[in-house]
Order: C-alpha cells, then structure tokens, then sequence
C-alpha cells in the first residue's frame, strides 16, 4: 500500500538583492528533505532591475519563478504568490521565506520535526533566526504581555521543545492547511510590514495554534526600526511615516486598530508626533 507524499510549498519574494537571494536559495535548494516528503519551490521576482530573475532562471531550474508588478513590496508580493501556489496545486504546508535569510543544515526537516511534536494539528511554525555573527536573535515568535505591549516579547528558541507564541515574524513560517483552509492567505490590508504578525494573531482567533520552533533554524540581518532623522524636513518626514519601507503608518494603524483597539489613539497620536515634532517624540520616549 503507498503512503501519500506530504507536500511543501516553499515561497518567497526576491527584489533587486541578487546576492542575498542567491546565498538565501543555495541553502534553500541543498536542504535534506525527510523520505515521504515533497518540497516545491515558488519564488516571485518583482521585476528586479539587477537580473535577479535572469539568475533564478539560468541556474535554479528546480525553482518555479513568477513575475510581479514592480511595485508590490513584500506583503503584496507574497500574497500574489501565496494565491498562485494555492491555486496551482493543493500543499499540506505553505512555507513563508524572507530571501534575506540564510538556513542552517537541516532546516526543513527540524521544521516538520517541530510540527510532529504540535498538539494541536491545526498550527503555524515560527523558525528562529540568528544576526549573521549568530550572537543575538533577530527575528522569530513573540509572546505579548499586557494589553499595551504591541509587540511582545521575542522568545529565544528551546533546544527541544516547542513554545507556544502569539505573533511571529515570517522569516521562516510554516503554515498547514487546515490553517490555510480557514483564513486563507495574507490580508490585503496591508502593503509590506505587518502582514505576518496579522496572520498568526487571526489564525489564533481562528482556533489554531502559533508556535516557536526548537532550535535557530538560519540567520538574517535586522533591517526595520532604521535610525529616524529628525534633521530632514517636515516633507521628508511625512514621506516617510507613510512610505512603505519607513513607518508605513496606514497599514501600522490598521494593524493596531484590528488587534489592539484600546491603544489606537495613543498610536495614532505617537506617530504625528514623532512626525511632526521629533524633538519633543524623542523626549517623550526618554521620560
């Protein structure tokens, strides 16, 4: 009697950091996969002026590439490749990748490890990710704590177990169907920041599971909270708080006004001060 094969569909979006998304798919494309498992691999390229499509195409032939708009930024782009995969074919595991990252040995088989070990069948997998000098954690699960800590606590990885979590980071996330089944895929409410901390707070309200795995699974710079200039214009300044890749307030305060509706006016207010008075922002956050 055959035993069915378990499928995975591996998804992530590429934009004009060729050597990055070339280091993130040479410790993609290597990774053991455990026998009765099936990995396919789904990349978006958002029409990068660098050739990083061109690259994919010519030397990862294994990789199913699309092509994007030009303006989807990563919330967009993963969703627009999230809809073709399902589309495409049906997975047991949906697997959310930043082309930034770099796996360890052995990621994909400690992820579906770390979903055997989930009580509840019905679970999103957050991996853990190390600085690249592997010193200090930088992205993963976080725990909220208190109704006014937005973001929570990053949890550190346990060598053997899981933890469970609230919110996650999708550097690495494995999602399973049933999740999938009942919210489908990334909200478009949202342009680039936010989309992944909305999905595992809705798929706990949705009845399943979020959880940390056991052990660091790759390593991935930190690259949000850049330095804010309180020396650029006022211009500038509102350019940022709405642009995609500084503040992104509009998706930001949809965010907080979803999951944290008590804390939206002191959100909405902390963001046009920090805008339109810096000086006095930064006093506040030292008092």
């Amino acid at each position: 009697m055959s035993t069915k094969t378990v499928k995975i569909a591996a998804m992530a979006c590429c934009y004009n950091r060729i050597k990055k998304t070339e280091t993130f798919l040479n410790t993609l494309t290597t990774q053991y996969v455990p026998d009765g498992y099936q990995m396919d691999i789904f990349m978006l390229d958002d029409q990068s002026p660098d050739g990083t499509g061109k690259l994919i195409r010519e030397n990862y032939p294994q990789v199913n590439l699309i092509e994007g708009s030009g303006s989807l930024f990563w919330a967009g782009g993963m969703r627009m490749l999230w809809t073709h995969v399902a589309k495409a074919a049906q997975y047991d595991f949906y697997l959310l990748l930043n082309d930034d990252v770099r796996l360890f040995d052995n990621a994909i088989a400690d992820l579906i490890s770390a979903y055997k070990k989930a009580p509840s069948k019905d679970s999103v997998i957050i991996g853990s990710v190390l600085n690249p000098d592997h010193t200090k954690i930088t992205y993963g699960g976080r725990r909220l704590i208190g109704k006014y800590n937005t973001d929570g606590i990053l949890l550190k990885p346990d060598d053997a177990e899981l933890q469970e979590c609230d919110l996650g980071n999708a550097n690495i996330m494995m999602v399973d169907s049933g999740t999938f089944d009942k919210i489908g895929v990334l909200s478009d409410r949202y342009m680039h920041s936010f989309a992944d901390f909305d999905y595992t707070l809705n798929a706990k309200r949705h009845g399943s599971k979020v959880w940390v795995a056991p052990k660091y699974l790759g390593s991935c710079d930190y690259d949000h909270g850049k330095p804010w200039s309180s020396s650029k214009s006022l211009k500038k300044r509102i350019e940022y708080m709405r642009s995609p890749k500084g503040l992104e307030s509009r998706s930001y305060l949809r965010y907080i006004r979803k999951f944290f509706p008590y804390y939206y006016p002191e959100a909405f207010l902390k963001i046009w001060l920090k805008t339109l008075i810096p000086s006095v922002y930064d006093k506040y956050k030292k008092d």
